[in-house]
This record gives C-alpha cells, structure tokens and sequence, in this order.
C-alpha cells in the first residue's frame, strides 16, 4: 500500500489545479499518507524541489487561479537518462507514486514513469480542453467564463459605436473555447479549424448585413487560425465597418476558479490518491457527464478530439 504521494502541474497554469491539489492534500490525509509537492513541474524532479506539505496548506489554494505549486515545461524529460534521474530523487524521498496534473506532454512523462516503476495518475489540467478522454478538463470552465465576460465588455463599447469586432480566443489546436464562447454571446460567425466558414462569404454576407444597420457585429476567431488584424483590416477596408481587433491573450489563464470547476477539480484530486491507492497507475482521470472516470494514458492519447457538430448546429440556427 502507498504512503508517500508527489503531486506536480507541469505546462501550462490552469485554473482549478489548486483545486485538485486541494482534493488530494485532504485525501491523503484523510487516508493517513504523506503527500509531496513538487515545485516546477517535472523540473523539479530534477532540481529536487520538493516538499512535504501539511494539511494546513490546504486552506489557502481553493480560490487561487494559477498553481501554488509552480509549474514549468522540461522537454528533456522524453529522454530516458532525465526520467531515471527524475526517479531517483522520489526514491531519495522515499515518494512511491505521483500525480500529475497537466496536458498530453504531462500525461507522456507519467506513462513513462509508470514503466519505470513509479505509478502515476494523471489529471486534464489545460484551459484548452483538449484532453480527449476528459469531456472538461480542469481550466476550460473558468477560462470560459472568463472569456464571455471580456467578449460581453467588448461589446458594450462595440454595439455603443456600432462596431465590428474580431476577437481572438486561445486553444492551442482546439477550438472549444472559441465555440463555447461564440454560442453564449451570440457571436455572428464562430471562426476555428473545424467550422466551416469561408472568408469571401463571410464578406459578402457582412455587407447585406451593413444595409440593415447593425448594432453591432462580432467575431470570435480561434487563435493559431489566421492573421485577426488583416482581417479586422479587410473588414474594414472592404465592408465599411470600424472594425476593432481583440487578442485576448493570458488573461484567460487567470482568475479565481468558478464553483464548478472547483468542484470537478477537487473530486479528481481526492480520486487520483484512492486510486494510487489501490495500486493503479498508468492512467488519467476524465469526467463523463457528472461521472469521474479513468484511461489508460496511452488509449486516452490516441483518442479522437470531440468536434462538437452538434455545437456548431446551435450557433448555425442562433446567429
């Protein structure tokens, strides 16, 4: 039976991950286990910065954005030399098992270490929901609260002008927050990898829609997609619109965690130390529905991404 438990986030914040550090400091408490953080993600492992945390501290991560624990990104990490490394200095703290919290490059360093004789269990821990055996991922529901609440600000001022504008939303490679967003404000055309939207369309169409006088005009557009302040500019130049872009950039990494992501975060912690626990490793926990479940991280890696046609239906028929 395991007594000493890491926990690190690795990549990139999130917020929630205080959250699920909360859920497993409680839990292993609760089951009598020490618990380790290990600051600056897989570096740390390698820095040996790693300390034992008491219940105590607890008490002060449930409504911080970010990670207390730090994080940070160490591509070295695939090479075996770096893994056994990594795993010398939890053996020199006698730590038998490790939480990891963080995206696919995360979830690859705990497989390996896994295979290494150190069990893991991994937790979707990114704003861009792109964990494909997670339907929500620790982040993405704060993010986007946080992005509805700056695109409904953008169009207080816009529709007080009659403007047009272009918002960029993070994902990386995925457009969830894009299409979530573009759905709860009502934006005019949703722009991302798997939306269907051509420009010269999309441009041809906003000039009809100029006769009518709008009062306003949005488009939120995923980030990585194409070039936000050309198109703002074609708008423009083109339509007749003022048109204003908006790269709304880490301010959607931040903020103090909503209920429910505080909620699915904390579960997913506590779950992770029952399951090391019970001697599992290898694998990732996701939510599907309101139900905890777990992957091994290597099938959850091949998993397809979640398209969402049915998302972009709705906005089809809204807009």
């Amino acid at each position: 039976m395991v007594k000493k438990i890491g926990i690190l986030t690795s990549g990139g914040d999130a917020p929630g991950m205080n959250d699920a550090l909360f859920g497993a400091i409680r839990t292993c408490f609760k089951l009598n286990k020490e618990i380790y953080a290990i600051y600056n993600g897989y570096k740390g492992l390698i820095e040996d910065k790693i300390v034992k945390l008491d219940k105590n501290f607890a008490d002060t991560l449930l409504n911080r954005g970010g990670t207390a624990i730090k994080t940070a990104r160490l591509p070295e990490f695939k090479e075996d030399k770096v893994q056994y490394q990594a795993i010398e200095t939890l053996k020199k703290h006698g730590i038998e098992a490790l939480i990891v919290i963080g995206g696919d490059g995360s979830y690859m360093g705990a497989k390996k270490l896994t295979e290494k004789g150190i069990n893991c269990i991994g937790l979707p821990g990114t704003i861009d929901n792109d964990i494909a055996s997670s339907e929500i991922t620790i982040g993405f529901d704060t993010a986007l609260n946080t992005v509805v609440e700056a695109v409904d600000k953008i169009v207080d001022t816009s529709s007080s002008h009659n403007r047009c504008a272009v918002v960029e939303i993070m994902g990386n490679k995925c457009p969830d927050l894009t299409l979530f967003a573009g759905i709860a404000t009502g934006a005019n055309y949703i722009l991302t990898c798997d939306s269907d939207v051509n420009i010269d369309k999309m441009i041809s169409e906003l000039k009809e829609l100029k006769k009518t006088n709008p009062d306003h005009v949005l488009i939120l557009v995923a980030e990585k997609l194409l070039d936000t302040k050309a198109l703002a500019d074609r708008i423009m130049n083109e339509v007749g619109f003022d048109t204003r872009e908006t790269v709304l950039g880490h301010i959607q990494r931040g903020g103090t965690p909503t209920a429910m992501e505080r909620v699915n975060s904390i579960r997913m912690g506590s779950y992770a130390v029952e399951l090391l626990d019970e001697g599992i490793g290898g694998v990732c926990i996701g939510t599907d529905g309101t139900k905890l479940v777990y992957t091994d991280i290597y099938d959850a890696l091949k998993l397809p991404r979640n398209k969402h046609e049915d998302f972009y239906h709705v906005h089809d028929l809204i807009k």
